[in-house]
């Protein structure tokens, strides 16, 4: 666990350290072309480019030396964050620099993100992984607290050049970090009769039959992603929502009451390490999330909406950190690189077409039907409340039903209800003693 925890604190200040960044990248490109859409194609950038190369990220991962792949994204990293501050300091920097870096980095993440994920089950063992993936958990939580919060301030106080040369900081404090911890490596599979290892496409497909071979997987990710598109309308339409009947200051208490359940749900995770059966920490408080999405949306009051905004994000960090320990203890460790990645691509997929789908929906279908009157606009007014700002809370209380529609659904199929005691484990109880020292890097 000392091995992981010097791991884990390098990598958790890169991940705050970019949360800064991002965040003021997107205000200063918003501030300088004056287009919604422009800062919607910077966020669309630290997504799409991850997911797309994500499968073949995750074959490089399980090919070569984890560590060396972390030195390698963490390096190129710092070397993003100085070309900016490069840019900015010679007054040239435009906002397609900020597309290409933040493309960039979302590659770098595809690849990191694998190589993290699949050496924390051999660093701790089976029996670590609910407590290791928490504490992964909560660096994420406060990242993305500190983001926008601190983001905010640190901009007018440090300019845009400071919490660059922050982020560039924060990386050099990762790969110091790096250099004092050994992680295990796997054995990788034996080359075929000729003697010549499959290419990276195989390998990427090898992933797809690998999961295809075991129906509680497929099933965790069919679950996963419908989860996500479910939560893909609460990050767009929990603004509306709250400033169609309160001001803009009641919407930043919602979020910050949110990202202190995230954090108190990290910790919680951290210390307990999750339910012996880990599918119940899936779709049980899959299901009370999807309930408190239910209630937070039956009537405009902030205290119901930042009550469930807590129980929302405190359920996800559960819900997250369970999901990554069951992979991590079903899935062969020379593996995990390729399966992991797969796993992120399928479940981070529908992010984006809730994205493209909650506006529409809330403005050329909901919002005319409420207006229209009628026994619908009754409905609606006696489920949440009336008035057309209302046909977005409808639309919330439908994602909420289908989180809870879609556990219900996995408790009733038992490849997935039964997934901790029908897949056997591929993880040791105890965890692997990391090397000596570095192997020789394996040829492509």
């Amino acid at each position: 666990m000392r091995v992981f925890l010097r791991l884990w604190a390098g990598q958790s200040a890169s991940l705050i350290g970019s949360a800064l960044t991002s965040f003021a990248l997107g205000v200063w490109v918003y501030q300088q072309t004056g287009s919604v859409t422009r800062l919607g194609l910077v966020y669309l950038l630290v997504f799409l480019p991850g997911i797309l190369l994500a499968p073949i990220a995750g074959a490089l991962v399980d090919r070569l030396d984890r560590r060396v792949v972390l030195f390698a994204t963490n390096t190129a990293g710092l070397l993003c964050a100085s070309a900016l501050a490069a840019l900015y300091a010679g007054g040239a920097l435009a906002p397609w620099h900020v597309y290409v870096t933040t493309a960039v980095t979302s590659v770098l993440a595809a690849v990191q993100t694998p190589a993290v994920g699949a050496s924390v089950g051999l660093l701790v063992g089976r029996e670590g992984l609910g407590r290791a993936n928490g504490l992964i958990m909560l660096a994420q939580s406060v990242a993305q607290i500190v983001g926008p919060l601190a983001g905010g301030f640190l901009l007018a106080t440090l300019e845009l050049s400071g919490l660059i040369l922050l982020d560039a900081l924060s990386f050099v404090v990762a790969l110091v970090f790096l250099c004092t911890v050994r992680l295990p490596r796997p054995e990788r599979a034996p080359a075929p009769e000729g003697g010549q290892h499959t290419s990276l496409l195989a390998e990427t497909a090898a992933s797809w039959r690998y999961v295809a071979a075991r129906q509680g997987l497929v099933a965790l990710l069919v679950f996963y992603a419908v989860l996500n598109f479910a939560v893909g309308f609460v990050d767009v339409l929990i603004t509306p929502v709250v400033l169609g009947f309160a001001p803009t200051q009641a919407l930043g208490t919602v979020l910050a009451v949110g990202g202190i359940g995230m954090v108190i749900g990290s910790l919680v995770m951290s210390a307990w390490g999750g339910p012996r059966r880990r599918v119940h920490g899936v779709l049980l408080f899959s299901m009370i999330l999807g309930l408190a999405l239910c209630a937070g949306s039956l009537r405009p009051n902030l205290i119901l909406i930042g009550g469930a905004a807590f129980a929302f994000l405190f359920c996800s960090a559960i819900i997250n950190a369970s999901n990554r320990s069951i992979w991590q203890a079903k899935v062969e460790p020379a593996m995990q690189g390729r399966v992991i990645s797969l796993e992120n691509m399928v479940a981070m997929a529908p992010l984006p077409v809730a994205y493209l789908l909650a506006g529409p929906l809330a403005d050329h279908v909901l919002r005319p039907l409420v207006a229209a009157g009628g026994g619908f606009t009754r409905f609606v007014g006696a489920l949440v409340g009336a008035g057309p700002d209302r046909a977005m809370a409808l639309l919330l209380f439908g994602s909420g039903l289908l989180a809870v529609l879609a556990s219900a659904a996995g408790y009733l199929y038992p490849r997935l209800r039964r997934i901790d005691t029908e897949l056997a484990d591929a993880l040791p109880d105890q965890p692997s003693a990391p090397p000596r020292r570095l192997p020789a890097p394996v040829e492509p």
